[in-house]
């Protein structure tokens, strides 16, 4: 199984976010940082909005923060709402063609996998995960203010 690109982008968006210490970001900022397209990363900070992960806030001073502490952001709930499904094989999908679907024992191994796997990821949080704000200097160059939600 591999997470889609946009599954990848969010938890990157989220650390640096995170990493950023309250300060508000940039959808370019971000962009700019780990050279992806603002396009596309407009549409994950869409669906991270959306989904209560980031506060958006309008206008010329505007940015983005984390809308709840890192430590309330489990990663299986943001891959959740990232990936578009979870069809590991053909017979996860409606309609699927295949012949021995009635009577295979592999999307029973293969639903108990795929509950292993985000239930291994609900087991972590964003701030689990998080850049230090040394190596968020170290790799971005930036100044952050020291972090309010972390010793």
């Amino acid at each position: 199984m591999q997470l889609t690109t946009f599954s990848d982008y969010a938890l990157r968006v989220l650390m640096f976010t995170d990493a950023a210490g309250g300060r508000l970001v940039t959808i370019e900022e971000i962009a700019r940082a780990y050279s992806i397209s603002r396009t596309h990363l407009m549409k994950v900070v869409n669906a991270l909005t959306r989904g209560g992960y980031l506060t958006a806030v309008r206008g010329r001073a505007g940015g983005l923060k984390l809308a709840k502490p890192p430590e309330e952001i489990r990663l299986g709930d943001v891959v959740r709402i990232t990936e578009p499904d979870f069809a590991l094989v053909e017979c996860f999908a409606s309609g699927h063609q295949c012949v021995i679907g009635g009577c295979c024992r592999l999307p029973a191994i293969l639903r108990r996998a795929l509950s292993a796997f985000l239930a291994e990821l609900d087991q972590h949080t964003l701030a689990s995960i998080a850049l230090r704000p040394r190596d968020f200097r170290a790799l971005f160059g930036q100044s952050i203010p020291a972090p309010t939600h972390r010793a």
